[in-house]
């Protein structure tokens, strides 16, 4: 017979057990006391943080032998001995997840009316709620409002947001929190002294940050860690749940605020040589620069950390400025919420401190691609054939004052030329991101490759679309457009809207009327660049 898991056998079975949630408990065992029972109660909040629990205390409460309200559960009679092994039959415990159907809502209905076989109430907790489809839902509602007075309802959920407002309005609603590191760690010293564990101190509190607020998680990774040698060292925690110590985080915050990339590359290869997890390092330095971030705004006892890293964080915060700062976190976040792993898996992290150490190159002022800020081309001497783009320069202009002043173009990529945007590789760039993240389909991508591109005027870029059935439909979906808008700006420095319009582009009627190859360079700057014919 199999081990039973900690977390299963260290399951709160009072309420004086429970942890991190005194504001849940304090109220229920208040309306348990005074007699004040509601019929339905909605338990939110992240996984592992006590909800099935406290449903199953509730449970316990309600009918518990004791004569005295405020000693219940007092976890010795029978009945309360019954619900701890799992026999008391007026306790219906239901997975949302598997039994989410109408016709398992109407089963219950069904049975709802027939009373207690020995306990005073009969209590339903369905965990994972928010999975029953929207039909159980609609066939849950009338009983959950008016169910029979021995009935109970205890709903739990770790997304609240999917519950309809017909059923969360039916229902007292508790919010669970996350359970602070430091509360864990206490829970998981006892738990080493009553199951006689050798675990060091700096180890468990591994153990708590790496459970992020879950005390179920961090007992199964003590579980993990403890099932092998009952003594465990804070080198057998990391190693075994990949994290790197907090000094290779502190070295590599110092390499990233001297700016020094390539002994930042190293460090963060040697830990993920070493066996570390890239994700996990990752989110380690995001835990650290949220701790600086917090210090650099003078937030410091918001930081868990001891005197000596607090005093270390204060001197590396006063040589970051907080938009650097956000810039960073933002980076080390996108690592460490990369999933897609690969042969490269470190390439994330490495990417991410590049991007801080790399120097912000201020925007280069440079003329709108509109006909009003285009000066006159002069045609050359003699030219009778098509206007030719090569050889011309516009002519010098007096600096625009403000209320004429263009927005900055942005810094050349791969694909301008001479640092002059090339409005068709944006284009491209900006579609491919679209649907490698899926929030386009590959009929909306040849659509949008299909646009014609006619100018970027100030702060709109106006393209063209020939298929008028794509151009209602793009329309109707402002989220697109929006979303396009967004990635331009990104690309462009400055904040830009698009503009889509139905019809033939009015750069390729021009060069349609110009005896110029279609695949050509006129053409193209015409129709892809923003050219026009001025003259």
């Amino acid at each position: 017979m199999p081990a039973q898991a900690l977390y299963r056998k260290w399951r709160p079975q009072l309420w004086e057990e429970v942890v991190g949630q005194e504001h849940v408990v304090q109220t229920l065992r208040n309306a348990l006391r005074g007699d004040r029972i509601a019929h339905a109660y909605l338990f939110a909040g992240p996984r592992g943080c006590g909800k099935t629990t406290t449903a199953r205390l509730v449970a316990k409460a309600l009918n518990c032998l004791h004569p005295d309200p405020a000693q219940r559960p007092d976890n010795t009679c029978a009945h309360c001995l019954a619900v701890n092994e799992g026999r008391f039959l007026d306790l219906i415990e239901i997975d949302g997840a598997s039994n989410n159907g109408v016709e398992n809502i109407r089963e219950l209905r069904d049975k709802i009316n027939f009373a207690p076989n020995v306990g005073r109430y009969k209590i339903y907790i369905i965990d994972e709620v928010h999975m029953l489809s929207l039909g159980a839902f609609n066939a849950l509602l009338k009983t959950l409002e008016e169910p029979p007075a021995h009935a109970i309802f205890i709903l739990a959920t770790t997304e609240s947001y999917k519950i309809p407002a017909t059923v969360s309005s039916r229902c007292q609603r508790f919010e669970f929190r996350r359970i602070p590191v430091a509360e864990i760690v206490a829970r998981l010293e006892k738990l080493c002294e009553q199951e006689h564990l050798n675990v060091e101190a700096t180890a468990l509190e591994v153990v708590a940050r790496q459970a992020t607020g879950s005390l179920r998680d961090a007992i199964s990774l003590l579980d993990q860690l403890v099932a092998a040698d009952a003594t465990v060292t804070l080198a057998q925690a990391q190693a075994l749940l990949g994290t790197t110590t907090g000094q290779a985080v502190q070295d590599l915050v110092d390499a990233l605020t001297a700016g020094d990339t390539t002994r930042a590359l190293d460090l963060v290869n040697t830990a993920v040589d070493a066996g570390a997890d890239p994700r996990q390092l990752a989110r380690q330095m995001v835990d650290y620069l949220r701790g600086l971030m917090l210090v650099r705004l003078g937030n410091t006892a918001l930081v868990e950390a001891t005197a000596e890293v607090r005093a270390l964080m204060a001197r590396q915060a006063e040589k970051w400025e907080a938009g650097n700062l956000l810039r960073a976190i933002r980076a080390f976040t996108a690592a460490a919420n990369d999933v897609k792993g690969g042969w490269q898996p470190q390439l994330p992290l490495e990417l991410a401190i590049v991007e801080c150490t790399a120097p912000a190159t201020p925007p280069v002022p440079e003329p709108s691609f509109s006909t009003a800020a285009r000066p006159p081309v002069s045609r050359p001497t003699g030219s009778t054939g098509p206007l030719s783009t090569r050889g011309s320069r516009p002519a010098p202009a007096s600096t625009p004052g403000p209320a004429t002043a263009q927005p900055p173009a942005a810094a050349a990529r791969p694909g301008d030329a001479g640092g002059r945007p090339d409005l068709r590789a944006i284009w491209n760039r900006i579609i491919a991101t679209m649907l490698e993240s899926k929030k386009i389909t590959k009929l909306t991508q040849t659509d949008l490759e299909k646009c014609s591109i006619e100018s970027l005027e100030g702060n709109t870029l106006r393209v063209f679309t020939p298929n008028k059935v794509f151009f209602e439909k793009f329309n109707s979906r402002p989220d697109v457009g929006q979303l396009i808008s967004h990635l331009l700006s990104g690309e462009l420095g400055f904040a830009c809207s698009l503009k889509l319009q139905w019809g033939e582009s009015r750069a390729n009627q021009a060069a349609e009327g110009l005896d110029v190859p279609a695949d050509g360079m006129v053409a193209t700057a015409l129709r892809d660049l923003g050219g026009k014919i001025v003259e």
